[in-house]
């Protein structure tokens, strides 16, 4: 479901994780994935809030194990269980944080002022957050591609120093999270789909968690 540009949401529509919205939508021309729409983000209305005593059922209904069979079934989107091996940051090279930098200048020039567009980072990070993890399907590695990683990564930055904030984090999603139980929200690209990325990471508990989330 996209665009949802969150950052330029007025506040009665800025939704929370178990906010139950509506809105208005239309299948993509540029992408033919069965779970894609376009959002209206200007329809959006928040309805109510998933109450805590069916946030269980609710992921336990929708919850896999293997992404290949996801895959075979059609579908582009998982709520995936993973058995966490490790969390990696890894320092980017001085050319791989300019090329981005690049990438992200151009998309704020190009972009329509008066059109809503996806709240894309100013400055490129200047390091991968990844998780070892394995499934029914053997192991695996993924990105976070979750705009919150980063944004914790520079809150944490801002309190702690850069090394302080990178201690955090390891401890943060390395130890703590995945030992309260941490689900990955899955999805294909639109041009590889054989590609599986980590959108998101979702924590079954109400627990307030040390990031943005």
């Amino acid at each position: 479901m996209y665009p949802v540009s969150f950052r330029l949401l007025e506040d009665a529509k800025r939704f929370g994780r178990w906010d139950i919205v509506t809105y208005n939508w239309r299948r993509p021309t540029d992408d033919d994935r069965i779970e894609s729409r376009h959002v209206n983000s200007q329809s959006l209305e928040i309805s109510g809030c998933m109450k805590k005593a069916e946030r269980a059922n609710f992921l336990d209904n929708h919850i896999v194990t293997s992404l290949n069979a996801e895959a075979e079934a059609g579908r582009s989107l998982a709520l995936l269980r993973p058995s966490i091996k490790e969390f990696v940051i890894s320092p980017k090279s001085q050319s791989e944080v300019a090329a981005e930098q690049r990438k992200i200048d151009n998309y704020h020039a190009q972009s329509d002022m008066f059109a809503p567009q996806p709240g894309v980072p100013r400055v490129a990070c200047p390091y991968d957050f990844k998780y070892k993890y394995s499934t029914d399907d053997g192991d695996r590695t993924g990105t976070c591609q979750d705009w919150e990683t980063e944004a914790t990564f520079y809150k944490w930055r801002n309190e702690y120093g850069e090394q302080g904030a990178l201690t955090h984090m390891q401890e943060a999603y390395g130890h703590t999270l995945p030992q309260r139980g941490l689900y990955f929200a899955m999805g294909t690209h639109s041009r590889h789909r054989d590609t599986w990325l980590v959108n998101g990471l979702v924590q079954l508990r109400a627990t307030k968690q040390p990031s943005l989330f």
